[in-house]
């Protein structure tokens, strides 16, 4: 069965099941009203949970929400699909819910998050101390993907933030080349999927996944890495791969044509990050 099948039979059997993801995508529409979840002060076990990066905007992006967009259920849906179609253990609570949680950069709980993942970033803005604590989880083995940014105004302001952080001139930015391991490391990624928000796609009737017309045509998987190549930042640029996890059940449509692909590239990183 393709994963394309595979995840059309699931999510119909969710569906009639009323199971968990279509409950959450009942509430995923009031995305941005949740009340940031921050971790204990220590986190209850070892299995993987889903960090979300919350941090400062000091301009506005069209779609955009800071860093709530796709918050809590792009994260939750994640874990649950990890769950389902890897052998990997995640983080429940005593309901058998999916632990996620919010970090800021300064928080001492980031160190316990080798995952993390931030959306809308050609809106942030980095403080001094932000700078200094976002290298030392980074070169420390931590592992940050920013997702749902289009076009090149978003892209040259996180460019300039993340140059902040890690110079060009030792860290550059590279675009994955397709024959990278990440693209087949469970699942067969052939191509880099523009997955467009939602409401963009009910506005457009469907017609473009391009948020920002030409200026957004081509979607990127760009990564910085360390000297051994391994991860440090992902980057999923011109498109909104969090979206295919947290919008799932909403629209069988919508459900079919983008969430295999956006769950395929994103279990292939979480796997690639944990093996590397």
């Amino acid at each position: 069965m393709t994963l394309r099948r595979t995840f059309v039979v699931l999510a119909a059997a969710l569906f009639v099941a009323g199971g968990l993801t279509a409950a959450h995508a009942q509430w995923g529409i009031m995305e941005g009203n949740f009340p940031p979840r921050f971790p204990p002060r220590s986190m209850p076990d070892r299995d993987f949970a889903f960090c979300k990066v919350m941090y400062t905007s000091v301009r506005y992006e069209r779609l955009g929400m800071g860093w709530s967009t796709d918050y809590p259920y792009a994260g939750i849906n994640l874990m649950i699909r990890f769950s389902d179609l890897t052998t990997g253990r995640v983080s429940v609570d005593e309901r058998g819910e999916p632990n996620h949680w919010v970090v800021r950069f300064m928080d001492d709980a980031l160190f316990n998050c080798p995952f993390t993942m931030a959306a809308d970033v050609g809106t942030i803005g980095f403080s001094n101390e932000e700078v200094a604590r976002l290298r030392e989880y980074l070169l420390k083995g931590g592992l940050l993907w920013v997702d749902d940014f289009w076009g090149s105004r978003a892209w040259y302001h996180w460019e300039r933030e993340i140059g902040r952080v890690l110079p060009p001139s030792q860290y550059p930015i590279k675009d994955v080349p397709l024959s990278h391991p990440v693209f087949r490391t469970q699942m067969h990624v052939a191509k880099v999927p523009q997955i467009t928000a939602i409401q963009f796609w009910y506005g457009v009737g469907g017609r473009t996944t391009s948020e920002r017309g030409a200026d957004s045509r081509e979607a990127h998987f760009r990564a910085i890495t360390d000297e051994d190549g391994r991860f440090l930042v992902v980057m999923t640029h011109n498109t909104d791969v969090a979206d295919a996890w947290e919008r799932e059940a909403e629209d069988p449509r919508f459900f079919e044509r983008f969430s295999p692909d956006g769950y395929g590239l994103g279990i292939n990183v979480l796997l690639y990050a944990m093996m590397h």
